[in-house]
């Protein structure tokens, strides 16, 4: 199915690369070559994704991120960052503005073109028929509530504003609560067996999470660490101390590193 994409990316010949990369594929593609520009062009008619450099004039890709998971509108769009800026504090702090995948430049198209069919197809854009099935249950464990349908998560009587990666993970774990998901098999169900999305992003989607579902994000008892192993969610709250509350940095990960 053909997809709406906005590249906004300031070198002209990057933007016609990633262009012709998107084109290939049958997707309509707008290209904007600054900050500004971009969220002109987000407002005008909202896409399927966007592909955002970092370095921009006027307005950067952190700033055009910050904007759009702020504006209800904008806020369920997938963000794919593209930049050369590839140090874990500028991934980090691109995930930590709610940019669902990091891309460090160069990059090859077939690295690219495999993020960007991840974010359009767990946007519905990527496939036929997901509509016919119609929306998935809502998912209940303890205080929290995950409505796929509406796109919706509620805690502990409060609705919570989740960025689609965010939003995608809670899914996954609301699914089988209790049952404990290594990052590889997170990773596996967000984005298929073929990503090249670091395990980093699932740790700092968590720590993003506990934020904002647990009564004390220093103390996680609903979005737990099964140390060496993984994460999971749980209906019941678990003891403070019982399990590490960080991220499960004990896991050996043969395809994302330890």
């Amino acid at each position: 199915m053909c997809a709406r994409v906005v590249v906004a990316e300031d070198d002209r010949k990057q933007a016609a690369l990633v262009r012709r990369y998107l084109e290939h594929e049958g997707h309509d593609v707008v290209v904007v070559h600054d900050g500004a520009t971009a969220l002109a062009e987000l407002r005008r008619r909202l896409p399927d994704l966007l592909i955002l450099d970092v370095m921009m004039p006027f307005i950067d890709g952190f700033d055009v991120c910050r904007t759009v998971r702020a504006e209800a509108g904008l806020a369920a769009l997938p963000v794919l960052m593209l930049t050369a800026r590839s140090t874990v504090d500028d991934q980090l702090l691109g995930l930590d503005l709610g940019a669902d995948a990091y891309l460090s430049k160069p990059s090859g198209p077939r690295e690219l073109m495999a993020r960007a069919r991840s974010l359009l197809r767990r946007g519905g854009r990527a496939g036929t028929g997901a509509d016919a099935a119609g929306p998935d249950p809502v998912l209940r464990v303890g205080p929290l509530t995950v409505d796929p349908g509406r796109h919706e998560v509620w805690a502990h009587d409060r609705r919570i504003h989740c960025t689609p990666g965010e939003f995608r993970l809670l899914e996954v774990l609301a699914s089988r609560p209790g049952q404990v998901f290594s990052r590889t098999q997170i990773l596996e169900r967000l984005h298929g067996a073929d990503c090249y999305i670091s395990a980093r992003t699932v740790d700092m989607h968590v720590m993003n999470l506990r934020r904002k579902i647990e009564q004390d994000p220093r103390s996680a008892r609903r979005l737990v660490t099964v140390y060496g192993f993984g994460y999971k969610l749980v209906d019941q709250e678990q003891p403070a101390g019982r399990e590490n509350p960080g991220p499960a940095t004990g896991q050996r990960d043969a395809r994302h590193g330890p």
